[in-house]
């Protein structure tokens, strides 16, 4: 098996974690410890996207 050395952009290094995930992350710990947590940091909501936001959408994109 031949396997080559790859190398990454300096980009790469500078990544930065994200705060997203860590206040999920976090959050999801409290709740295992027992805390009554609020997660509100990621996730997807369980409505529609109200009409009147949709129509802006088309409407800037149109515009």
């Amino acid at each position: 098996m031949n396997i080559r050395h790859m190398e990454f952009s300096s980009n790469i290094a500078n990544l930065q974690p994200s705060a997203t995930i860590a206040v999920s992350t976090l959050a999801k710990q409290l709740q295992s410890e027992g805390r009554d947590i609020i997660d509100l940091s990621a996730g997807e909501p369980d409505f529609d996207t109200p009409s009147w936001i949709s129509a802006a959408a088309v409407a800037g994109i149109e515009s």
